[in-house]
């Protein structure tokens, strides 16, 4: 035993005896002696300064420095895309553990940032961290604080922002904060309502815009766009509509006021040449048409529009927060299948295969090109559309065509998509098996341009359900005739053609980011503590750590003085045990932590 354990555990001894033998004097109570400042006590968060910050200007989110991570999928566009390449097919074997930080326990579904060496990260606990991003030493730490506690515990923030000298935090109380990006100091914060901010923001124009879980009824249940100096309001975008206001003919006279449409999930993308907001929403809610329209499943329409704007693609004046379009992927949905997550953006040809292809635009040229706008619903659907007008391009189910899917057919003039009746609750007590559902949930998606192709995660999943007139009685189940080896994996779709392949095909889903690089890499992880990297053209796998706990979202690339890391956070979410009770994966709880890798 070494001296110093000697004197704690003396010192603890010490401390449980002596009531006892000072009580047995002359009667009096006397306060035992207290164990000597600061050894048992935790210590100071840390509070140093990043020394010579460079603010982020409105360029560099335009035109990020490779070397950055400047938001979650790195550029307004959400492809997931660096152009980083001293990590490549050829070397990528060689990658080793460059440094490990461990993190608090609790939920963790966060994406870090990077800037100039320096990361940014929301530990669990509603902390925001600055690191050293060559060894992961911490900098600052910015504590939040509540009065109740338990909010901070279950902390699901999914993303940062950083523009001039300040992180903007949309922390789970309901508050958007901004951070001094040099000292962890708060410099503002501007209470949005009783949602618990679990999706994030981004800075476009100089606003923060930020969506959240929504509270109670349609007044928590907006897109906020904030200015980034001051914290003032500049605009809301209510996601469902009251009488009298656009959209809500949809709802066929329904009483909205305590129906929701959440943005729960990943932040919206940007396009600086158009100057459009492409912002994702979630499922209706009460879940089940029975429950929003009296009890009656075709109290609003089965073809959208229908519980506007639910589901939808919404196109959004960044400056005034007007709505300029919107595409709705599922009309009035029954069963929680969001459509909420990233949209992606790029430039491509008009080629759809059928083989792939189960419905496309008929009124299109083959071979035009078009400025689209590309996401994978909850659904397992995916979804292309011209991000001029909200034109439908195409759509295809992602991994597997099922014939209880959520949609039953999409117009090939209009685009307009029709709710499959078969598997809707007509009643109270109907039982249905819907396929997909969190097939692809709040882990982004990532787009290589050398393969014209962008990469998802999906999982083999299926929504069991009984109608009870609210949110129905529901468990994951997976599909009729799965394979078991084969329940999660990568799929890779060309944005011309439709094709698709799967890859990467394991017995453990993820829940992992999907990252791609200028090295010809796909980098993901699953819920079985396996972090890989992939050749992008062909899928065969490359490299491959086993880490501490499973891997969450997270993973992002950056460089500091010439090397090249690539990052990623192990940790509980709240997706992991569902996909580990349905797949037979031992989940390692309570690992979380912080891994970077770079080459020797």
């Amino acid at each position: 035993m070494n001296k110093m354990h000697g004197l704690v555990i003396s010192l603890i001894f010490a401390a449980a005896i002596a009531p006892a033998a000072l009580g047995q004097g002359a009667g009096q109570q006397k306060t035992p002696p207290q164990p000597p400042p600061g050894m048992f006590a935790p210590p100071p968060p840390p509070s140093g300064e990043v020394q010579n910050y460079q603010p982020v200007t409105e360029q560099m989110l335009l035109k990020p420095s490779p070397d950055d991570w400047l938001m979650y999928s790195r550029t307004y566009d959400a492809q997931r895309f660096s152009p980083l390449n001293q990590i490549n097919k050829k070397n990528v074997a060689k990658l080793r553990t460059a440094w490990v930080l461990g993190l608090p326990a609790g939920i963790t579904e966060t994406i870090p940032i990077v800037h100039d060496g320096v990361m940014y990260v929301i530990a669990p606990g509603a902390t925001v961290e600055a690191l050293d991003a060559t060894n992961g030493d911490v900098i600052w730490v910015y504590q939040r604080h509540f009065k109740d506690p338990h909010i901070g515990s279950v902390e699901r923030t999914k993303a940062l922002a950083i523009y001039k000298d300040m992180v903007y935090y949309t922390a789970p109380d309901g508050y958007v904060v901004a951070i001094d990006a040099r000292t962890g100091k708060e410099r503002w914060e501007t209470y949005k309502t009783s949602t618990q901010n679990t999706s994030g923001a981004i800075v476009v124009e100089g606003n923060v815009v930020s969506g959240g879980t929504c509270g109670k009824g349609r007044a928590t249940c907006f897109i906020e766009a904030d200015n980034a100096e001051t914290g003032r309001e500049v605009w809301r975008f209510y996601n469902v509509p009251a009488p009298g206001d656009p959209g809500y003919d949809s709802w066929n006279g329904a009483d909205t006021t305590n129906d929701t449409a959440s943005t729960w999930g990943l932040p919206g993308t940007y396009d600086p040449i158009r100057k459009v907001l492409y912002w994702g929403t979630a499922n209706p809610a009460p879940y089940e048409r029975l429950a929003r329209h009296n009890g009656n499943p075709d109290g609003t329409s089965r073809t959208a529009p229908a519980d506007l704007y639910s589901n939808c693609t919404l196109a959004l004046d960044p400056a005034t927060g007007k709505l300029l379009w919107y595409y709705q992927h599922l009309p009035a949905d029954d069963w929680d299948t969001d459509h909420t997550h990233e949209r992606t953006l790029t430039r491509v040809a008009f080629n759809p295969n059928p083989k792939f292809v189960k419905w496309y635009n008929t009124e299109v040229p083959r071979g035009s090109m078009h400025d689209v706008a590309a996401m994978v619903g909850e659904s397992g659907i995916m979804f292309v559309l011209d991000r001029n007008n909200g034109q439908f391009l195409w759509a295809e189910p992602i991994p597997y065509d099922v014939p209880n899917t959520a949609i039953s057919n999409i117009d090939g003039k209009t685009g307009k998509t029709t709710i499959n009746w078969d598997v809707v609750m007509k009643a109270p007590g109907d039982h249905h098996v819907i396929c997909y559902w969190n097939g692809r949930s709040y882990w982004p998606t990532a787009y290589d341009p050398g393969t014209n192709s962008l990469y998802t995660g999906y999982v083999d999943n299926c929504l069991d359900m009984t109608a009870n007139k609210t949110s129905g009685i529901r468990h994951g189940v997976l599909r009729q005739g799965y394979d078991p080896n084969g329940i999660g994996g990568l799929a890779k779709v060309n944005l011309s053609t439709g094709e698709m392949t799967l890859f990467a095909k394991s017995k453990a889903p993820g829940t992992g980011a999907v990252l791609a690089t200028a090295g010809g890499l796909i980098f993901h992880g699953d819920i079985n503590r396996r972090f890989s990297a992939y050749d992008a053209q062909t899928g065969k796998q490359l490299w491959q750590s086993i880490l501490g706990g499973p891997i969450s979202v997270s993973t992002i690339t950056y460089a500091v003085k010439g090397k090249q890391y690539v990052a990623v956070i192990t940790g509980d979410n709240l997706a992991e045990p569902v996909l580990s009770r349905q797949s037979g994966i031992n989940l390692i709880r309570g690992h979380n932590a912080i891994y970077a890798f770079a080459l020797p």
